[in-house]
């Protein structure tokens, strides 16, 4: 009886221990997608006598698709990596297969199919990427242990650079909770932000997955912290660009631009031979050269022999990470309209550029709304007449210009939303909701589509997925769009990147694709069809590559917008679909400057170069006009009196050039 009462005693003793520290030997992280609650991460730590064992099983589901991963890692006492295992999904689309085992100064890897046996350097850690959550942590502990290494090499490649960044003082259960804050660069593209506790337990990663998407995964008793650190991140991340010395912080009270040609994209004419002056960031003066005075302390630039054009629009931004500024305004895009985002972060990253605090092009911010269930994205949904008044009301509040529409809002509910929206002066865009068609969507009030798929699904498809133009069904939708002044942002690069071979050569399709930094190269390599794949997608591609002939013939609105992409360059990109579906250089230029600035109903500040206008204009080295793909060669940005060098702008997001 003593023995069994003692059994008792002990038992009750040791959960109370764990009890009082649940997270000794496993824990849950739960992992979100634009702040929006979809999956956990639960993880087992086994020791053994000469080793630790991190067992984690990760899996969310995003928009009805799930995604799960397993991963096991090996570390012994002193958290020597000894072997990593993971396989399964890190994003709808992407996998990761890898087995690395280390002995010594010698690891075996194993990704997918290939198998080899590789020389390492002290300093070394398996590491896949972003998931799963606990082996970030070993990551930080490992670096800890190491005395904090500039630089840590990672298998089966790559290396990881990890900074303190400071610390954070939240409020917890009431309670001051003080973490650690740092930076973890080479895992995704740019910077992840994470915060420890003072064991170095990981409370919360912000990161992006492997679709460019905002990403969170954070300890569970700690979920209420997320939207603050969100928030944070975004500031803290602009930040170290201005800290940067690449950047000069100040702007220039009085620039000339001399000798350049002016493209005027509004009377499609030029101006060779000119002079531009500008003042606190409004152009005062635009003459031929020697016309006009330079005035005394002007910042002077030559552009003699090259093009001065309107900075240009991304009308389909998702402005995801801090790392997109730079990448914008290096690729000559000085303004986008953000088509859904997680609320905290793009108010803050709008408000750190707006205030001189960060780097990057004037954002035009479009509020996402969807419905609920299994489909849905993001936090704000809305499924009544009520709760979509509050969303919209309170996007208008916090000075977003647009509503955007995704796909799991109900038919009824997308006229509230629209109702709203047009009654406080907004124009509403986004997807076509399931279970409607684009005349269905436009008749309950929206404004805008985007992506061309929403055009091509409501005309008539032959059986190899083409369209048949001279049906009369194709025929009535494109004057439907037309009467009804639909403007449509076809966003063809992200149908050209999705129907592609990945075995056809990508620098095709960008040719700089080999300067973007590696983990972008590896994200975007394999994005893409297998050779049959890609020749079943290809008469659908090209059909909405015509599409977009059809509606610019036919006199509807089209804005260029890219769904993201190669960050900056898919811009310059989707112009030049255009022109291969048959719109001139011209044509295709303005749907990246004036025309967007129309739509938008800022034509009358921006979006061409003209006296008493925003001094947001790019100088090319070439003649986009004759040549689209010239609008690549950017070799000097301005936008609000700063005068930006790309290359380093690029070099500050980890491009090589």
């Amino acid at each position: 009886m003593k023995k069994i009462l003692l059994s008792i005693l002990l038992s009750g003793l040791i959960l109370n221990l764990y009890a009082q520290n649940p997270l000794a030997d496993s824990g849950v992280f739960l992992l979100h997608k634009f702040e929006q609650h979809i999956g956990k991460e639960t993880y087992h730590i086994t020791n053994n006598k000469n080793s630790k064992t991190y067992t984690a099983d990760f899996e969310f589901v995003d928009r009805g698709s799930p995604v799960p991963l397993k991963a096991e890692l090996r570390v012994n006492p002193v958290l020597e990596p000894l072997r990593l295992n993971i396989k399964g999904n890190v994003a709808r689309g992407a996998t990761v297969n890898d087995e690395i085992s280390i002995s010594g100064s010698q690891a075996h890897v194993k990704v997918d199919d290939s198998v080899y046996d590789k020389k390492i350097q002290p300093l070394t850690f398996p590491i896949a990427g972003y998931a799963p959550t606990i082996v970030q942590q070993v990551l930080i502990q490992y670096w800890k242990k190491h005395h904090e290494p500039a630089n840590i090499n990672t298998l089966p490649t790559g290396s990881v650079q990890i900074k303190r960044d400071g610390s954070d003082t939240l409020t917890y259960n009431g309670k001051p909770l003080i973490l650690e804050r740092y930076t973890i660069g080479g895992l995704i593209w740019g910077n992840e932000f994470v915060w420890t506790d003072n064991q170095t337990r990981l409370i919360c990663v912000i990161t992006n997955d492997a679709e460019f998407d905002k990403f969170e995964s954070v300890r569970e008793p700690y979920d209420s912290l997320l939207s603050t650190l969100i928030g944070k991140t975004a500031t803290y991340s602009m930040r170290l660009f201005t800290k940067s010395a690449m950047i000069k912080t100040t702007a220039d009270k009085l620039i000339a631009i001399k000798g350049g040609t002016v493209v005027d994209v509004v009377n499609e004419k030029t101006i060779s031979n000119a002079t531009v002056i500008i003042e606190n960031g409004i152009i005062k003066k635009i003459s031929k050269d020697g016309e006009v005075a330079i005035p005394a302390g002007a910042k002077i630039i030559d552009a003699k022999g090259k093009m001065l054009l309107p900075g240009l629009w991304d009308m389909h931004a998702h402005f995801e990470q801090a790392e997109w500024g730079p990448a914008y305004l290096a690729a000559g895009v000085t303004t986008v309209r953000d088509c859904g985002n997680e609320f905290s972060f793009i108010n803050a990253i709008k408000d750190a550029i707006d205030q001189g605090k960060g780097v990057g092009p004037e954002i035009l911010k479009a509020g996402i709304i969807d419905g609920k269930g299994p489909y849905a994205l993001g936090i704000i949904q809305a499924a009544t007449k009520e709760e979509a008044i509050q969303a919209v009301d309170r996007y208008k509040e916090n000075g977003f210009v647009q509503i955007k529409i995704y796909s799991s809002v109900r038919p009824a509910t997308v006229k509230y939303i629209c109702d709203e929206a047009h009654r406080l002066g907004l124009t509403v865009t986004g997807h076509i909701p399931n279970g409607m068609t684009l005349q269905q969507g436009v008749d309950s009030g929206m404004n805008m589509v985007n992506h061309v798929q929403y055009v091509y699904s409501v005309m008539k498809r032959n059986k190899d997925r083409s369209i048949d133009f001279n049906d009369s069904t194709s025929i009535a939708a494109i004057n439907f769009i037309k009467q009804h002044n639909v403007v449509i942002d076809p966003t063809l690069g992200v149908f050209e990147m999705s129907f592609r071979s990945v075995k056809d050569d990508i620098t095709t399709m960008e040719p700089a694709f080999y300067t973007l930094p590696l983990p972008l190269q590896a994200l975007l390599k394999n994005t893409g069809q297998d050779s049959t794949g890609a020749r079943k997608f290809k008469p659908l591609y090209e059909s909405m590559v015509q599409i977009v002939k059809k509606l610019h013939d036919a006199g509807v609105t089209i804005v260029a917008g890219t769904d993201q992409g190669f960050p900056g360059f898919s811009v310059a990109r989707e112009l030049e679909l255009y022109v291969q579906a048959g719109l001139t250089p011209a044509d295709a230029l303005q749907t990246a400057t004036i025309i967007p600035a129309r739509v938008m109903n800022v034509d009358k500040t921006t979006g061409s170069i003209e006296e008493g206008k925003h001094a947001d204009l790019i100088i090319v080295d070439g003649d986009p006009l004759k040549n689209i793909r010239d609008i690549r060669n950017v070799t000097t940005v301005v936008k609000g009196g700063h005068v930006y060098n790309p290359g380093q702008l690029h070099k500050l997001v980890g491009f090589s050039k």
